[in-house]
């Protein structure tokens, strides 16, 4: 069996982790891109995810974020997590709008790495910008073939 392609890589290291990622799945999330270290996810703000004054709760989108930072940084089939995680909030998610979260890889050296995630609305606002850091620890999502 011949080596994947970063690509496959990358999808197969998301199937793996959407799996067994409940949070995700509940929360209503939709993977909409995945490439090496990329993802992109979106989903609708419910009514669920609504805070006392009407807007989309912060923690709602922080998790968005948090998620497409996680697919991006194990794109690469290493199992990676969150050291440490910021978000500055800019404006408001409704109830019903479709929010998408766009994760960058920054930087990657060693078993370190710098992650960039845009929130957006449908309308093209950005909504929220997060940073994540990333730390790869022991293991893989799959095993891969062999060359």
């Amino acid at each position: 069996m011949s080596a994947l392609s970063d690509q496959q890589r990358a999808e197969k290291s998301s199937a793996a982790m959407l799996k067994d990622d409940q949070t995700t799945k509940a929360m209503g999330m939709t993977i909409e891109a995945v490439a090496p270290g990329m993802a992109t996810l979106s989903m609708v703000v419910r009514k669920d995810h609504l805070n006392g004054h009407g807007s989309c709760h912060g923690g709602a989108i922080f998790t968005l974020a948090d998620s497409a930072f996680a697919f991006a940084c194990n794109s690469h089939n290493k199992v990676t997590v969150a050291q440490h995680c910021s978000v500055t909030f800019l404006a408001p998610g409704r109830e019903g709008d479709r929010l998408t979260a766009t994760a960058r890889e920054v930087t990657l050296a060693g078993r370190s790495g710098i992650y960039d995630v845009t929130v957006s609305r449908e309308d093209g606002v950005a909504i929220a910008e997060f940073r994540g850091l990333s730390r790869t620890i022991a293991g893989t999502h799959f095993e891969e073939p062999s060359a």
